[in-house]
């Protein structure tokens, strides 16, 4: 295994201990540059962010079937393309360039060019309502915990990066708490949320990011 790779592996192993330290590392090395990934894609700040938040959820929720000799970097690039390809879709529009960076690793696309098939279009709406329901359930879980447990401040927290895309930084000085606290709660939330929607026990091609 070369060093890299077992720089990867530690990193992983450390967030899957619950490291909140480890987690500010991924973020650290990686957000900036899948954000330029992305929205040297979309061309739109806003929903780059949105994309990467949903790529390093998307992580989250598949580290029990991560394959550690697999390089992070492309794994994560390879979550941001499919997550990227979903939006794209969303929005009628087909990628006419590749996706993923080279020495991703990441699986090809479907060919530029030609109609989708109905049954197709079909499948990815109800696939949307799907996701969109199981996370929203999660999502909502998690929130009633916190206000039968007066969390207020886990709350704003979350509601500062999650919903006004704000940074760690951001949040920590308007909520005039430690940056480390935010990454914490973030850390947490996002472990907690991974774990409502595999317990959920969804068909493998709702979010095939749990069977990689």
């Amino acid at each position: 295994m070369s060093s890299s790779a077992r720089t990867d592996a530690s990193l992983v192993s450390r967030i899957c201990q619950r490291s909140a330290e480890a987690w500010g590392e991924l973020i650290g090395q990686f957000e900036g540059r899948l954000l330029a990934y992305v929205e040297g894609r979309t061309r739109n700040k806003a929903t780059a962010e949105d994309i990467v938040q949903e790529t390093f959820i998307g992580f989250l929720t598949s580290l029990p079937n991560f394959d550690r000799r697999r390089p992070l970097e492309g794994y994560l690039f390879s979550i941001a393309a499919h997550k990227l390809t979903d939006h794209l879709r969303r929005e009628g529009r087909r990628p006419t360039l590749p996706l993923v960076p080279p020495g991703s690793e990441a699986s090809g696309w479907e060919p530029v060019g030609g109609a989708r098939p109905a049954s197709s279009i079909a499948r990815s709406a109800e696939r949307r309502r799907i996701e969109r329901d199981a996370v929203a359930k999660a999502v909502a879980d998690q929130i009633d915990h916190f206000r039968r447990r007066g969390q207020w401040d886990r709350l704003r927290c979350l509601e500062l990066l999650f919903v006004r895309g704000r940074s760690n930084k951001e949040t920590a000085a308007k909520l005039r708490i430690a940056e480390q606290t935010v990454a914490n709660y973030k850390f947490e939330f996002l472990a907690k949320l991974r774990a409502a929607v595999r317990s959920q026990n969804l068909p493998v091609d709702i979010f095939p990011e749990l069977y990689q």
